[in-house]
Parts: C-alpha cells; structure tokens; sequence
C-alpha cells in the first residue's frame, strides 16, 4: 500500500500537474485559454531551471539556453494575451513574433552544445548527416513557405520577411536536433523526452505555416501540439537522467552509419524527386530550379558522406591490421609478425650477402618478479623494457618482437659476435627497475653457402637460451655455427647444444638443457 502512495518522481509529477491545466486550456477559448497555454510554456523553462539545479548536469550551459528557449516561447504566448487578446490588435508581425524568433536560437545552440560535448572535436559525418536532412527539408520549406512569403514582401515587407524567417529557424532547429541525435543520449529516458518535445514543436510548426498559408488558419487546432512539446521539455530536464544526456551513446562511433540513420539519409535524398512529384500532382508550377540544385547539392553531400565512409573503414582496417600484427600490451610486433620479418630479412641477407643474427631472450626471474610486486607491474617491466630496447635497437638497425611472455626476439643483420655482445650489453644496462635478461644467440654466416633454415636458426637460439639461463641467467650464450653448407632440408639437425662462449658481459659455462 506504501507504494501505491508514494510521491511520484518530479518529472511525473510535472507532466501529470502540467498535463491538467493543458487540459484545462484545451477546454476553453479566448484569453484563459491563452492565458492558460502561455502559463505551461513558462512552467518548461521553470522546470528546465530546477532540473539544472537539481541534478547539476555535465553540460550546464546547454540546458540553461534550453530554459531561456523556453522562457522566450513562453514570454511570447504572453505577449499574444496582451497584444492580441486585451489590446485587440490585429497587427502581423508583432512583439509575441520578436519572443516566437528569439527562443530558436537558444534552442538550437543547446542541443548544438549537447551534442558537440558528447562527440568533441571535427565530427565531419555528423556535420554531413545534419546538412543532407536540412537541405531535404529547406527544399520543402522553399516550395511550399518560404516562396508564397516572399511573393508578399511587395505588400508587406515587414510581414513577408517574418514569416519567411520561421521555416529557416525550424530548418535550423531540425539540424542541430540530427547533430544531437547522431551522438549524443546513451538513449535515456531524458534524451527521448528531449527529442519527442523538439519534433512535436517542429510538426506543429510547420503544419501552422502551411496551413496559414493556404487559408489563413489560425492554429487553435494545434495548440495540443505546442502544449504537449512544452510539457515534455520540462519533463526531460527534470529527469535524473538529464545529467549524463550528452555523455555519447554506446556503440555510436564517428562515422558509424547504422540502419536508422541510412533510412532517414536515403529519405532526405529522395526529397527533391518527391517535392517535384507532390507539385505535379498539385498541379503547381514546379520549382525547377530549385530541385535542380537541391538534388545537385544531395548528390555531392551524399559521395562526400560515402567518401568519408570509406576513409574511416580503410583506417579501420588498418587498425585491426595493427592489432593482427602487434602485442597489445608492449605496442612490439608479435611472434607471427616476428616470423614474417626473420623471413624477409633472411631473404634480403641471401641477397646482399649480410650474415644474419637471431637472439632470445628472457628476463630473469619474471614469474617471482609478478609474485611478489603484482601483475599491473609486471606488466610496466615489459612495457618499460620493450621501450628501452627498442630505442637501443633503432641505433643498431635491429628488429624487436615480443615472442611470448617474457621472452623477445631480437634479429640482426651484418654484425659479428662482438658487435652483438655490445648491443646487448647496451639493452641490458636499460632494462627497468635494474632487473636482468638471459640470452641466447644463433648467427647464420651467408659465407657458409646453402639455405639458411629459419626454424633450426631459432631452435639454435633457444638452445642457447636454455643454456644461459642453466649457467647463472644473467648472461649470453652462443649456439655453434653450422660448419658447411646447410640446405633446408638437413637444416633442422644444426641446431646443437651451446658451448660456452666469452660475450662482452661474462662467460658462460656449458650447462645442460633445464
């Protein structure tokens, strides 16, 4: 029972308190009525101000023009009472036309401000979207609003001027609301609050203007329309949600162009062949002119659309491209991309004569090393060590690859042994937090003659390796050269224990494998 009572949330407790007195002014004439509609359109921008104040949104100033938006329609049915209700007069345009025009701007750079702080920076797509469907709808504003108001600018300048202004600010307005739409709202119960009020107030509109051009229709019929958008303005920003709207909605990224937006965009395409048959059928003289560049205009909007399309799926490709050949956690190449540079540079070594050099190693200790002080650091010692030895291996014209774990590949070309010796003394003296590596060495010498087979060149290294880390860690050793010609077809038995060898940093004595 305690539930059936409880106090709705406010911004139930708005439209259900907002919804009577619509009703009511529904259900009478004259100045109540007017009094009664101006009433609910300053009650949204009361709403919007303590939706601000309640609920501290991300983006303040975006809801604060919101609230002067709606202050300004609400001031402007206002005026009406006293304009045309108790001073009678019967003037177009007047100052309620000074409040109606001011309030769209306000409108606009708010939701223009929502959705630039959802997706910041140059959205080019957004912009391309928003353009496609304003030009779509400017055409239709041009045929049927704007052109019958500037026949009348020879007898009222004033007057014809006005009216020719309210479909370029509802074009407006129906732009910035595609911009917010393409970015912005992680779809919450605010953000479809927001939007429903912007398109009835546009629906609304744009039936009056074009019903007011036919016949002179007054607009009594949509003052539902106009209530209902007032309403579910106030109800948006009184909702908690209001706080996160312009946070980006999930799975929208630059660019993306999901069904919804490919429908609307197809549909605003179609707009100018549509404009031309809807004029035919009325028997109008068509605007051709008008059609002719709009369709030209859609048709340069929508290759850009697609070019910027395809830029941004190539840079994708790219970027999963990177991802297939590169460790995710060290930014190096992985052990396939490892194998397919070995392969390359071996075959360049047959061709320019370079003796090749492969080199594994492992830092020492790394499984005590994560025990003790954690994974995250460990992963900041390979991090930091993959760094280091890439910029001492950039001066050597070395490659690097992260061969699993703790291990790297490291591949060298037209060095001899003590030219190695140093340049792994130079990368042990950078490993971070003065931790060590174990090394082991295979050098193929081209002089030798015969194929050079990769997998018995790295299994030499491992060996040697092994050998390394069995004799004290901390040290180099070097797999035996094969003595003759190896082709690949014996090549895989080169591949013998490690001797002991004397590197730049110490001696390492034989040891058994493990």
């Amino acid at each position: 029972m305690s539930r059936l009572l409880r106090r709705p949330p406010p911004w139930v407790s708005y439209l259900l308190l907002g919804g009577t007195v619509a009703l009511a002014c529904l259900l009478t004439t004259g100045t109540l009525h007017d009094a009664l509609l101006a009433a609910v359109g300053c009650s949204s921008a009361v709403a919007v101000a303590v939706g601000v104040r309640t609920h501290r949104p991300v983006q303040p100033r975006a809801w604060w023009a919101m609230a002067a938006g709606m202050l300004c329609w609400g001031t402007g049915d206002a005026l009406y009472v006293l304009v045309y209700d108790v001073g009678g007069s019967q003037a177009y345009p007047a100052w309620p036309d000074a409040a109606y025009l001011l309030a769209y701007p306000f409108l606009g750079f708010s939701l223009l401000a929502l959705a630039r702080k959802a997706r910041p920076g140059r959205d080019v797509e957004g912009v391309i979207d928003a353009t496609v469907l304003s030009v779509g709808a400017g055409l239709l504003s041009w045929v049927f609003l704007l052109e019958p108001a500037l026949r009348t600018l020879s007898q009222d300048l004033l007057g014809g001027a006005v009216s020719a202004v309210y479909p370029v600010a509802d074009v407006f307005v129906l732009a910035m609301l595609v911009r917010l739409t393409s970015a912005a709202g992680a779809r919450s119960p605010s953000f479809a609050l927001l939007c429903s009020g912007t398109v009835m107030m546009l629906v609304a509109d744009a039936s009056y203007q074009v019903a007011y051009a036919a016949a002179g229709y007054d607009g009594l019929g949509l003052d539902p329309a106009w209530l209902l958008a007032y309403l579910l303005w106030g109800a948006s920003a009184l909702h908690p949600s209001m706080r996160r709207l312009s946070d980006p909605a999930p799975g929208t990224g630059h660019g993306e162009l999901g069904g919804g937006r490919l429908v609307l965009l197809a549909g605003a395409s179609l707009l100018a062949p549509a404009t031309l048959t809807l004029q035919l059928l009325l028997q109008q003289h068509p605007s051709s002119w008008a059609v002719a560049i709009t369709s030209a205009v859609l048709f340069l909007l929508v290759v850009t659309r697609m070019w910027t399309l395809l830029r941004r799926l190539r840079v994708q490709a790219e970027q999963l491209g990177d991802l297939a050949r590169t460790d995710p956690l060290t930014g190096l190449l992985n052990r396939r991309s490892g194998d397919a540079v070995l392969a390359r540079t071996s075959a360049r070594c047959a061709q320019d004569g370079s003796d090749l050099v492969v080199v594994l190693l492992d830092l020492d200790h790394f499984k005590a090393f994560n025990d003790t002080y954690g994974h995250p650091a460990g992963d900041r010692l390979l991090v930091g060590a993959a760094r280091a030895w890439g910029e001492v291996l950039a001066g050597a014209g070395g490659q690097l690859a992260r061969w699993g774990g703790e291990e790297f590949l490291v591949v060298l070309v037209g060095l001899e042994r003590a030219g190695v010796d140093a340049v792994l003394d130079r990368m042990r003296g950078v490993v971070p937090a003065g931790r060590t590596f174990s090394a082991g060495a295979a050098r193929w010498n081209v002089g030798t003659g015969g194929v050079v087979d990769l997998a018995a060149l790295v299994a030499a290294a491992d060996e040697a390796l092994y050998a390394a880390k069995a004799a004290g860690r901390d040290r180099t050793c070097w797999a035996p050269e094969p003595a003759g010609p190896v082709t690949g077809q014996d090549a895989g038995t080169s591949a013998v224990p490690a001797v002991p060898v004397r590197t730049a940093h110490r001696t390492a004595q034989p040891a058994p494998r493990g």
